[in-house]
């Protein structure tokens, strides 16, 4: 299997602007052998980037051609000037970009957390593109609880004095995901982090993010049923962390109510959202797809 992806970019109008564009950066894992099987798009998280699908898209391009880009302010993807333009439907224009450049009309999707959100949107905008779409983490009702502490640090600036301080930053940030091999967590500092002009260490991605997202003390679930219906027709596979605050049981049980070609799988011991990278994920979404 190709164990390094190629890099490309992909120059994207800006919505909502008069005019200009910005750059997207994306990874390719190319197929190893010919093949009609069709491309599998991941899309990260909210303050993650494309790489952390390396271990699941390392299987997948086996046999299947596989996207992973940057979302804006993510990654290497370029920061945008109006931070307003970090929003969802600005998001799903990004990746119709994407796919019409690379000329993809159907695709199999898999998103983690704000990804998911996306396919999500995607799907209800663009019926027929997505043939089978993964939800990592996330669905219909996305917790309060879990976005307090997510907006409790994603939209703070970061300034390391050093790269250890960094990594132990990141550590205690993402220990929901469950990570449990040293490799995987080198692997993740490996994308995660950006040096400023002083020579301190920051999260590699744009704290403007979070501009178009809800806030305050008073936070509300985010429900996202009415998107529901668009979606009757697609088989979706939820992977859940057993302890996420993001998507609860029963928010994920209710899905699996409403809509009758949804599995349900949920992982014990992990928090929002699963990392996608121990053999047991990765077998569990290759199955599947």
């Amino acid at each position: 299997m190709a164990q390094n992806p190629v890099e490309f970019s992909v120059s994207v109008a800006n919505v909502g602007e008069a005019g200009g564009s910005h750059a997207i950066n994306c990874y390719r894992w190319n197929a190893d052998s010919a093949s009609s099987a069709l491309p599998v798009l991941c899309v990260h998280g909210l303050t993650r980037n494309g790489r952390d699908f390396d271990y699941l898209a390392r299987e997948l391009s086996q046999t299947r051609t596989v996207l992973a880009p940057d979302m804006p302010g993510r990654g290497k993807s370029e920061y945008l000037k109006d931070p307003l333009g970090y929003s969802y439907p600005a998001y799903v224009a990004d990746i119709a970009a994407l796919l019409k450049q690379e000329g993809i009309t159907q695709l199999d999707w898999v998103g983690t957390s704000m990804g998911g959100i996306i396919g999500m949107m995607f799907a209800a905008t663009f019926p027929g593109v997505i043939r089978k779409l993964v939800l990592n983490d996330i669905g219909a009702v996305v917790s309060a609880a879990g976005l307090k502490r997510i907006m409790s640090y994603a939209g703070s600036k970061s300034a390391f004095a050093t790269r250890a301080d960094a990594e132990a930053a990141f550590r205690e940030r993402c220990a929901p995901f469950g990570i449990s091999d040293e490799p995987h967590w080198q692997h993740m500092f490996s994308h995660a982090f950006a040096q400023n002009e002083d020579g301190t260490y920051r999260f590699a991605y744009d704290p403007r993010i979070m501009a178009s997202l809800p806030g305050g003390t008073d936070l509300q679930d985010i429900e996202l049923w009415a998107l529901w219906p668009a979606l009757e027709n697609l088989p979706m596979l939820v992977v859940r962390g057993a302890d996420s605050d993001i998507l609860t049981h029963e928010a994920a049980i209710a899905m699996q109510t409403r809509h009758t070609k949804l599995a349900l799988h949920e992982l014990p011991g992990i928090g929002h959202a699963p990392a996608l990278m121990a053999g047991d994920q990765i077998e569990l979404i290759t199955g599947w797809l």
